[in-house]
């Protein structure tokens, strides 16, 4: 029996090379993997939150993968996990795509789609009757979703649907002309065509969305000049192997095929306390869905979950220094496994970066005399991600005052569709004839906490009017209202921004030295949440995006907001089955679960490139700690903030370079 040496590896260390060639390799030798199996997933099966918090450095490691196998030739998928220390499958279970669903879309599909409609006669008399060139029509293959009442025969099939798009010459973008009215339905596993649905022909838009081009975008602007960014003595943060330490901050960055970034253990060091204190044990955006609004024949069934259908990880761009990350930048390769199993870098997938972040804090004291100012900075450790037309950048930053932050950035190029001129009321006009449906992106967070431990409790709380009476004669008054979320079926809530409710997540037995819970607060956007009607299809798979805030008892199993197989799976998966058995919440090891996102209605300055748009939330520390830990900040080198300005002698003349 093969083993592989794992007895110096930390269980968080990033897969290796020679560990996804064993997992391949055993694989193959035990019969799971033949020349028609493709690697739909291959990432590290990591340990159970108890077994982590037990672990010692230099103890044995048992290295575990989990496997997701599709076969091509039409066998069942299977889910599997693989131990590389003692060689062997640990689990195998044959999936029944009727119940499970479907496992993610492959690379190799996408050609397949053309590839099958470029023989099918529907498809190829809808392009005639178009005046269309079979030769220059790009189709992008898409995740079909589930609509059993429509089409019961979709049911278990393996199905992508296919929009169509003319690619004028080679490096045109074809998204500019959409062939609007026609949709094909194809069985990537038969190679075969379904159904063709089309409305008849609709006029094709004809400028040109090809943005690099200057006869598109005029010449480039001259006005810039340098900003430059150094740090002559290096940044202020250490990377070794994956763990990142940067001021009070320590943690591990991990990168996974489907989740993309992943960061783990996120600890701050609190000097007031003397000791490391625990606030995530692991954090990672686990979904996203992108529901569109047009309810035309040809596009009400686009709803796509770009983490559980495409897996976002695996696109992960090639950062480069001074385009995507500026300054001082570390960068960190992923090593992934490729469709045939075989170990895939991506390289400069994760960008890690300290910057700037304005006034941290300061005050002019009229009556000490004293004047003190000083500086944020923030470190950040970030990825970006292609998947089909849109571009997302996931953005994770750790503050001095110990605030952690996500923020996503979504770019790129929007969905496009004909329009038919006058007011749409599910699209808009970007260009001349040119639409782009209203859609949404809503993405979910997975935030295993560890507040000074795994004893956590949440509790929201909204600010609340008293009305005028004995106690409050004036009617100035308001204070705090706090619920205690208890159970799984209580923590289904709502962000409410009308009295700015926030969710306090905190350890009842580690009080601060006010005799009060530490805590986090998990600040929300609150947006709206998933606009779908809740009978809709949309609804149930993505039943994550219908509230802002989900808490479930931790389970190790349970790491995907809509559940381990999206792809074709029919709903209830996910959050509503983990959620189910309504488990006690109060002082529990917990998983909070907490969706945000953007409701897109598309500009003409969206075309025919999108400015980044941003979303996020924020976890701040509510009496985690017992007074401002960052009074030990430096004032800014030089003294140069300590200069007389206007709040001392009056004076208005120079260029103040200590606020922003």
């Amino acid at each position: 029996m093969a083993t592989t040496d794992t007895s110096a590896a930390h269980p968080l260390d990033p897969l290796t090379h020679d560990e996804i060639t064993a997992a391949r390799t055993l694989l193959t030798r035990t019969g799971h993997a033949v020349d028609t199996t493709r690697f739909a997933y291959l990432g590290l099966e990591e340990p159970a939150k108890a077994d982590l918090l037990a672990h010692t450095p230099g103890a044995p490691v048992d290295r575990r993968v989990r496997v997701l196998l599709h076969d091509t030739g039409g066998g069942p998928a299977h889910d599997l996990v693989v131990s590389l220390t003692h060689g062997r499958v640990d689990s195998d279970r044959p999936l029944d795509p009727s119940t499970d669903g479907q496992l993610p879309v492959l690379d190799e599909e996408f050609a397949l789609v053309e590839e099958v409609l470029s023989t099918d006669e529907s498809w190829l008399a809808a392009l005639r009757a178009r005046d269309l060139d079979p030769a220059r029509v790009r189709v992008a293959p898409l995740s079909a979703g589930v609509y059993d009442d429509e089409y019961p025969e979709e049911r278990g099939r393996r199905i992508l649907r296919g929009l169509a798009f003319v690619q004028e010459h080679e490096a045109d973008h074809a998204w500019a002309h959409p062939v609007d009215g026609l949709v094909a339905y194809v069985d990537v596993l038969a190679r075969s065509v379904d159904r063709v649905l089309d409305f008849g022909p609709v006029p094709i838009p004809a400028e040109s969305g090809d943005y690099p081009d200057p006869e598109v975008s005029g010449p480039p602007r001259t006005t810039q000049r340098p900003i430059e960014i150094t740090q002559p003595e290096g940044p202020s943060f250490s990377l070794d192997g994956n763990v990142l330490r940067w001021e009070n901050w320590s943690l591990r960055v991990g990168f996974d095929a489907r989740e993309g970034l992943v960061l783990h253990q996120i600890a701050f060091a609190d000097r007031d306390r003397g000791r490391e204190r625990s606030i995530v044990h692991r954090a990672s955006i686990a979904e996203m869905v992108v529901p569109y609004a047009d309810p035309s024949p040809v596009r009400s069934w686009q709803n796509y979950f770009d983490t559980g259908e495409y897996m976002v990880g695996r696109y992960a761009n090639a950062l480069r220094l001074g385009c995507d990350c500026l300054g001082d930048i570390t960068y960190m390769d992923a090593v992934i496994a490729d469709e045939r199993g075989d170990p895939r870098t991506l390289p400069n997938a994760v960008c890690m970066h300290e910057e700037d972040f304005g006034v941290l804090w300061k005050h002019s004291d009229l009556w000490a005399g004293s004047s003190e100012t000083r500086r944020q900075r923030r470190m950040v450790v970030s990825f970006f991600t292609t998947v089909g037309n849109y571009d997302y950048g996931f953005f994770w930053y750790l503050y001095l005052d110990g605030t952690i932050e996500f923020e996503a950035k979504a770019t790129g190029i929007v969905f496009t569709s004909a329009h038919p001129g006058g007011d749409h009321p599910h699209a808009s006009e970007i260009a001349p004839g040119l639409g782009a449906p209203f859609h949404q992106h809503l993405f979910c967070a997975r935030l295993d906490m560890a507040l000074d431990g795994t004893a956590n409790q949440v509790v929201e709380v909204d600010a609340a009017r008293v009305p005028i009476g004995p106690d409050n004669p004036r009617g100035n008054a308001f204070t705090q209202k706090h619920t205690v979320l208890a159970s799984e079926q209580r923590a289904q809530r709502d962000a409410d921004t009308s009295v700015d409710r926030v969710w306090h997540i905190t350890n009842p037995g580690s009080p601060n030295r006010l005799g009060r819970p530490v805590g986090y607060a998990l600040q929300p956007e609150g947006k709206p949440v998933l606009l779908a009607d809740p009978a809709s299809s949309v609804a149930a798979r993505a039943a994550f995006a219908t509230r802002h805030l989900w808490v479930t008892a931790y389970d190790p199993a349970e790491r995907y907001p809509a559940g381990d197989f999206v792809n074709q799976h029919p709903g209830g998966a996910g959050l509503p089955a983990y959620a189910a058995a309504d488990r006690d919440l109060d002082g529990r090891d917990l998983v909070v679960w907490h969706t945000f996102g953007l409701t897109h209605a598309p500009r003409p300055e969206d075309w025919p490139i999108m400015p980044v748009d941003y979303t996020g939330f924020k976890l701040r520390p509510v009496g985690f700690f017992d007074r401002n830990p960052t009074l030990d900040v430096p004032a800014t080198a030089g003294g140069s903030c300590h200069a007389p300005g206007p709040d001392t002698d009056g004076s208005t003349g120079g260029t103040d370079r200590c606020h922003g």
